[in-house]
């Protein structure tokens, strides 16, 4: 019997500033900014799955995601790329095979928003 169960439990983003990063991630996402920084450099942002750690201790240019390491989920492509363009967030792509495209969030990380 094998311990180690298939499922992600969180997924940890390099941040430069945990308060900023925590403050713009949960503008994002629509969720409340209540909960505390842990240990100065760490934020659990409240999600629905499979979570998200934002690490301001693990953060350096080298380690800000270049390409997505995961993608974030919508049931409207084109009403989240149109949010994302009307917050002024940086897009890098357009909305590609009708279902996804990528951003970047302040820090540079890229990311990814499918349908």
């Amino acid at each position: 019997m094998n311990p180690i169960l298939n499922e992600i439990g969180t997924v940890f983003i390099p941040v430069q500033n945990i308060h900023k990063a925590k403050a713009w991630y949960c503008d994002l996402l629509g969720v409340p900014a209540s909960g505390e920084v842990i240990a100065g450099h760490l934020y659990v942002l409240p999600m629905n799955g499979t979570g998200i750690v934002l690490d301001s201790k693990i953060y350096s240019e080298e380690n800000i995601y270049k390409w997505p390491a995961f993608h974030l989920n919508t049931k409207d492509i084109n009403a989240a790329y149109s949010f994302l363009k009307e917050k002024g967030i940086e897009l890098t792509t357009e909305i590609e095979n009708g279902h996804w495209f990528n951003f970047k969030d302040p820090d540079g990380n890229l990311l990814m928003i499918c349908q």
